[in-house]
């Protein structure tokens, strides 16, 4: 059936083979190095060879084995592709189609930081929802900047799957597209893209997800499943039409009904007496929910948490047991004839339809799932309503539709038509649950869920199927014929990114969009769509905040810490490492950064990412309504060699320092004619980052502050604030005689380091005194944080900076600020009285040379505030100079007392250290320092 052939006699297949979107069952395909008579061949064979590994107890402990039966699993998959479970085929995918590492082969690409603004209009993005999704046209850029053709792309959180489809477009994009992005990097100063095909590995905890991104990046046959979709629905309108006919006005001519809305029942408090919600509540000219409604008997006013929702026992045939549940009514329906809609209240065959429904057998399809407890089934509507399982979240006629659709397409013999076809007709299991709400405003009923979480309105949009695949089967074949996917182009995994089976230093890029604290819980709500398939996420592996199941913000850290090890360890060196980031919560943008350090990585950019539509927390709270898009990079072999021994001198320092800079991008202008400061080339972000390398390395920094400022004005050039390598200044200087102006970075003062840091920039434009800096640093003050302790501007102008009082030569810094500024100051000697009477009193910046003087005295300072800390017997530290803290846990840190730093900061408050990044680093590392002591 088969036979194994050379992958050095296998080239890629080019663009007109069959296969980009289906082929020809009866060809011969070639698989892994090994060619089958047909792709149903080569689908038997692994199905075979998978089926023989789920008997494996071993291989089910695999971290993130989802729960489901062998047969369930099997009937998913499409191995060695795709897997509804660890993919046991994902190292011979990398071994077949990877590139091995090679150290000398030249990389050096810099950093991607381009603000990204794309929308989700995308008619290939919308085929298919889910809860969060990274407009695939959003990745493609940064797939080209950082990738060749043939290389190997990882997602392991690839959710829906568009960094497949992102690889995909690579090879496939229009011609109006490629010259769009060749021109905007042309002007932008980027390298030429790259056009071509990239292989692409995905993987993700929840079977809904992976499975949707299979049917995203493995193609079909588009003909097959368009003809077999529509004799499905053919089929369910014979069988089932009936249930979704109602009489017009004229009482003869029969329409179709688009949707049918229910009410809840509430009962007004003030009288006892019952209402029906919608009838009372929906402005009828407005068409908008009032939020106060008069009850129609007693005309009191109240919202409706104000009232009563009526509930009604009767007897679930699912299970032969009495239950309760809101009491809905049906008081409209929409209905089209001959392509005309029309609204109409309910006849009595309307209602004879409907009690008829509710008297039929249980559909055999019908999951009939308890769903788990979990923090969405313990507040909001699910708890109020009293919705505990699946089979409860539809409505008697849904339920025997969507189940016949389910059926229908299930038994289907082919089995990647079966599967295209459940991908297409899953999408119908949420709007045709309890959970499409009746919005009267919007056009179409035809998916009103709220996304990223489980709501059950009380007003409830019933569509019937027809209207919600009748537009989407037409549009079916246009956007998956612009799809372009080929086979082998992707293989995809359903386990834990804790543990990747993929070899090491493998992998060419990883772009990834991980969970982010408790922004969304996927396991939970792919709890509905899995229950149709029978394999459900395992919730065990899943790295978010859930207080339900135990889970902190301390259990998110750990967990993403091992994530990003696997990509660190999978990653070939001097690659990179693009994370997608989104929540509002500093907590968590401190545990991610931390975690990405651990593994290894080193940032070099944060910029933004638009997708122009926000999620629901997003919407509805101060959530940050843009996500950040972190470009971090897996230090070169040669750096790392440097670290091997354990230990570190000062040159290790500079070859951080310079390998760094080199990744750095060299020039940023993102508006017209103005370019901005890059934080990553200033002297603090460098001394941060090479602080950051060593401690999360577990090695002491072999540098004191001011030894490194003044490395970096002896070693790199200066421009505008920034260090560059010396080969890198021509470019620097050419591009900034492009622009007119330098937008500097915006510092908020919130504490004793950024207040430094924010002097340090009004004195080295203008030395000044201290009655000129004191009004002005009052107005900064206003962002000062609530635990810090206030520190006045005394105190950090000496310990930080220097004062001029008249004695000896005028400084520098302050003879070229007035020496440029004043008329009758220019030309005179640094020791001119004129000169010396308007400099007296200034404070300045002091030389780098002068500054390690001065950063003793104030180390001495900040290490006697933190004893005062540390043999304090308060048991909580309240307010604090956050700063000394600081100082003192890298001092606990060189001096290998890392219990100090441990017991300080479990006196801290726990969102202080998790929301500061250099606290939470020290504390980490010390913990784990800590730990392995204990052990050893």
């Amino acid at each position: 059936m088969s036979k194994r052939v050379d992958p050095m006699d296998t080239l890629p297949l080019s663009l007109d083979d069959a296969g980009r979107n289906g082929g020809n069952e009866s060809e011969s395909v070639e698989c892994l190095g090994h060619v089958f008579e047909s792709d149903e061949a080569r689908r038997e064979h692994y199905l075979a060879i998978l089926a023989e590994k789920l008997k494996d107890p071993e291989f089910r402990k695999t971290p993130g084995f989802p729960n489901g039966t062998d047969e369930a699993i099997l009937r998913m998959s499409d191995p060695p592709y795709y897997t509804a479970c660890p993919n046991p085929f994902l190292e011979d995918f990398v071994q077949y189609y990877g590139k091995p590492y090679d150290p000398a082969k030249v990389y050096d690409r810099e950093s991607f930081a381009v603000n990204i603004s794309v929308g989700k209009t995308d008619p290939l993005y919308k085929a298919h929802s889910y809860h969060t999704k990274v407009p695939h046209l959003a990745i493609v850029p940064f797939i080209l900047h950082y990738t060749d053709p043939g290389d190997v792309v990882l997602d392991s959180f690839c959710g829906s799957g568009m960094t497949g489809v992102a690889a995909q477009w690579c090879d496939t994009a229009t011609t109006s597209y490629r010259q769009k992005i060749e021109t905007k990097w042309k002007d932008l100063g980027l390298r030429r893209p790259k056009w071509g095909f990239r292989r692409v590995i995905l993987g993700d905890l929840g079977p809904a997800a992976t499975f949707i991104a299979a049917n995203y990046n493995i193609p079909f046959d588009l003909v097959e499943v368009d003809v077999s979709a529509r004799q499905i629905l053919d089929e369910l309108a014979e069988e089932l039409g009936w249930m979704y006919e109602t009489l017009h006005t004229d009482g003869s001519t029969k329409g179709r009904i688009n949707y049918t809305v229910w009410s809840e029942v509430f009962t007004c408090q003030e009288c006892s007496n019952d209402m029906v919600f919608l009838n009372e509540a929906l402005d009828p000219d407005t068409r908008e929910i009032r939020g106060t409604i008069m009850c129609p008997h007693c005309r009191s006013y109240a919202s409706k948490e104000q009232m009563i929702l009526r509930f009604e026992t009767f007897l679930d045939a699912s299970n032969d047991l009495i239950s309760r549940r809101p009491m809905r009514v049906p008081v409209m329906i929409n209905y089209s004839i001959n392509g005309q809609r029309y609204e109409k209240e309910l006849d009595p065959t309307d209602h004879r339809i409907i009690s008829k429904v509710s008297q039929m057998n249980v559909p055999a399809s019908l999951p009939i799932v308890s769903l788990p407890d979990c923090q969405m089934t313990r507040v909001g509507r699910m708890r109020t309503t009293n919705t505990k399982s699946i089979h409860q979240m539809f409505l008697p006629r849904s339920s025997q539709a969507v189940s016949t659709l389910w059926s229908k397409a299930n038994r289907v013999r082919d089995a990647r038509t079966r599967q295209a076809l459940l991908f297409f007709f899953e999408q119908s299991i949420a709007p045709m649950s309890v959970l499409n709400r009746y919005r009267p405003k919007q056009g179409s009923q035809s998916n009103q869920v709220l996304n990223g979480v489980y709501y059950v309105p009380s007003q409830i949009a019933e569509i019937s199927p027809l209207y919600r695949f009748s537009n989407k089967l037409n549009r079916l074949p246009k956007v998956f014929s612009e799809r372009h996917c080929r086979l082998g182009n992707s293989c995809i995994t359903t386990s834990c990114s804790t543990s990747l089976s993929i070899p090491n230093s493998s992998v060419d890029y990883i772009f990834t969009d991980p969970p982010f604290g408790e922004n969304i819980y996927y396991a939970d709500l792919n709890f509905l769509i899995e229950s149709w398939h029978g394999v459900w996420t395992s919730p065990v592996s899943e790295s978010i905040v859930d207080r339900v199941r135990g889970k902190d913000t301390a259990f998110y850290q750990q967990s993403m810490c091992q994530c990003f090890r696997e990509y660190y360890r999978v990653l070939k060196s001097g690659r990179w490492i693009t994370v997608v980031f989104s929540n509002s919560r500093n907590a968590i943008w401190r545990s991610i950064q931390e975690a990405i350090g651990i593994a290894g990585f080193v940032v070099a950019d944060v910029s933004m990412l638009d997708k122009q539509q926000g999620s629901f927390k997003q919407v509805t709270s101060s959530a940050v309504k843009q996500d950040l898009i972190i470009s971090a990079y897996k230090p070169t072999k040669a750096l790392e060699a440097a670290f091997e021994l354990g230990s570190a001198t000062a040159d290790d320092v500079w070859r951080f320092v310079t390998e760094h800079l080199s990744k750095v991008m060299i020039f940023l202008n993102r508006a017209e004619e103005e370019a901005e400061v890059i934080a990553e080339r200033t002297p603090q972000m460098l001394h941060d980052r090479m602080i950051a390398f060593f401690v999360q390395r577990r090695m002491a920094v072999p540098v004191s502050g001011s030894d490194f400022f003044s490395g970096l004005n002896e070693r790199y050039q200066k421009r505008d604030g920034m260090y560059f390598l010396s080969e890198q200044t021509s470019e620097y200087d050419r591009r900034r005689m492009t622009v007119r102006e330098l937008k500097q970075l915006d510092l908020f003062v919130q504490d004793e380091a950024s207040a430094t840091r924010w002097i340090r920039l009004q004195l080295e434009v203008k030395p000044q005194s201290f009655q000129d800096l004191q009004p002005q640093f009052m107005q900064q003050l206003q962002t000062w944080a609530k635990h810090e302790k206030t520190i006045e501007l005394k105190e950090i102008l000496d310990l930080n900076f220097f004062r001029y009082d008249g004695d000896g030569p005028v400084p520098s810094q302050i003879h070229s600020y007035l020496s440029t500024n004043f008329k009758l100051l220019r030309n005179r000697d640094k020791d001119d009285e004129m000169l010396k009477a308007k400099a007296v009193d200034r404070w300045y910046v002091p030389d780098t040379r002068k500054e390690g003087d001065l950063e003793r005295l104030r180390t001495r300072a900040m290490l006697r505030e933190f004893e005062e800390y540390r043999v304090s017997t308060q048991p909580r530290i309240q307010q604090f100079r956050t700063e000394a803290v600081r100082v003192g846990f890298k001092h606990c840190y060189d001096e290998q007392d890392y219990r100090t730093i441990v017991e300080v900061a479990r006196r801290l408050p726990e969102q202080v250290v998790q929301e500061d990044e250099k606290l939470l680093m020290y504390y980490d590392v010390a913990t784990m320092r800590l730990g392995d002591t204990e052990e050893g």
